[in-house]
């Protein structure tokens, strides 16, 4: 079959984007950044996501256009021996796992969103909502919900269901983020917040802050999971990119900016006595249960439905920016079932599909409806030093999207300078984009693809296996 492609580098630019901005940009990075330097630790946010994400973004990219192949069929092609054909589905398996899990967050933030819309605010704000929402059976409503959405987008191809889709969720998700922006900075002690956000404070920026701020620029712009070597080989041949690298993480980048001056104006407005060691850097626990609270305290302004209708827009916001991520995670897989089964799509989908749909379910009940699933085993330590109860949902987590992400994106570098070297590496990126042969950026990607990136990638995931699985953290 004729490899699908998008019709234009922001076709692309836009479903990267859209991978790339997740929730965890939203939500999670105000508060982390606000804790630990406001605009200092966005600068060194800033620094790594161009000095090092960009380089792997690069890598990923030009071995998927190259290869027109999934990551699977990329490292068999290239690698030509068992090892790296083992990375290879190394690279397949991982997003198929964390799309498990990002499906069940996904369909949170949907039935928050429902919830909103049907003025059901007082529930989503009162203490125990959450527990009591995700142990309901309406939650699998809405997961029938989500499902059917993201298999309608998948099923279209790369141009009439990703790109078609990307072009419309993302420049709405921008729209709607400036918009809920220009709102906030009306509130009450909003300023407040901005300034946490927007002043640097140098002398936070720990050894411990600089791995957080990494991480979340690794994380945050999908990267080791295989969507860019997938959407990269539906990148057309002329397309430059190193301009569409730089529009993904200067999008993602910006998302994050602007997030900051979404949630921490609206928490100070909320409470301007609020302490922010109090606030929770976890997007889960910000979403579903903090947040909630701010948006009923907008009644005494606004009334109930003034605030349910903010409530909505921001929930829709934050699915929007779910689903274009959940999205990128399943399309790796369908692709590679495709490619090396002659698979048409839609069986590729349902196959698959199938298969997420349970694991899903059973993710979904390892939250103590189900004892078995949310006891499943125990490992780490907690302050006391006692080994911690893992549920379903966390394992899968902690193994695929802490702890083998990190490897997959040091056996990447590896892979690209050592096994398929550098000059077809730069011979591919400069298709496009003349001027990149014999470039500083030539020099600096080749360079730090091939020695400071892999070692730090590498003492990522030594200290992740060590905190995540041990509870020994071994760096601070």
């Amino acid at each position: 079959m004729k490899r699908e492609e998008f019709s234009s580098s922001l076709g692309f630019v836009l479903a990267a984007a859209g991978s790339a901005v997740g929730i965890g940009n939203l939500v999670a990075f105000p508060v982390m950044a606000s804790k630990n330097g406001g605009a200092a630790f966005l600068i060194m946010y800033a620094i790594f996501v161009f000095f090092i994400c960009l380089p792997v973004m690069l890598a990923e990219m030009s071995l998927g256009r190259h290869t027109r192949q999934n990551p699977l069929g990329a490292y068999s092609e290239i690698g030509q021996n068992r090892a790296w054909r083992t990375v290879g589905w190394m690279s397949v398996i991982t997003p198929f796992m964390i799309g498990v899990f990002y499906l069940v967050i996904t369909v949170w933030i949907f039935g928050y969103l429902a919830k909103s819309v049907m003025g059901q605010l007082d529930f989503l704000a009162a203490p125990d909502s959450f527990g009591v929402f995700i142990n309901s059976n309406e939650l699998f409503v809405y997961m029938a919900v989500v499902i059917g959405m993201t298999f309608f987008i998948l099923q279209g191809g790369v141009k009439k269901g990703i790109e078609k889709a990307a072009k419309v969720l993302m420049p709405l998700l921008f729209l709607m983020l400036i918009a809920l922006v220009i709102y906030v900075m009306t509130l009450d002690n909003a300023i407040l917040g901005v300034k946490f956000f927007l002043i640097p404070e140098f002398d936070k920026l720990t050894g411990k802050v600089l791995n957080g701020a990494l991480a979340q620029a690794f994380f945050s712009l999908s990267l080791a999971m295989g969507i860019l070597i997938t959407y990269g080989s539906y990148i057309q041949k002329e397309n430059n990119i190193v301009q569409a690298g730089k529009m993904v993480a200067g999008l993602s980048l910006l998302v994050a900016a602007c997030s900051g001056l979404l949630i921490l104006p609206a928490v100070f407005s909320f409470n301007p006595d609020v302490q922010l060691s109090t606030l929770s850097e976890s997007s889960i626990s910000m979403i579903f249960t903090f947040l909630p609270k701010i948006f009923l305290a907008l009644q005494s302004d606004i009334g109930y439905v003034g605030a349910s209708f903010i409530a909505s827009f921001f929930f829709l916001l934050v699915f929007f920016a779910a689903l274009t991520s959940l999205v990128s995670i399943i399309e790796v897989p369908v692709a590679s079932l495709m490619d090396g089964k002659g698979m048409g799509r839609r069986k590729a989908l349902f196959l698959l599909g199938g298969a997420m749909i349970l694991l899903a379910i059973i993710s979904a009940l390892s939250f103590g409806r189900v004892e078995l699933f949310s006891s499943l085993t125990s490992y780490g330590l907690n302050a006391a030093g006692e080994p911690l109860t893992k549920s379903f949902f966390d394992v899968v987590y902690d193994i695929f999207y802490e702890t083998i992400l990190p490897l997959n994106g040091l056996l990447l570098c590896l892979f690209v300078i050592y096994k398929w070297r550098k000059q077809n590496f730069d011979a591919e990126i400069s298709q496009g984009n003349s001027t990149f042969a014999g470039s500083l950026l030539q020099k600096y990607v080749n360079f730090s693809l091939g020695t400071f990136i892999p070692v730090i990638l590498a003492v990522i995931f030594v200290n992740t296996v060590s905190t995540v699985f041990f509870g020994k953290n071994l760096l601070f």
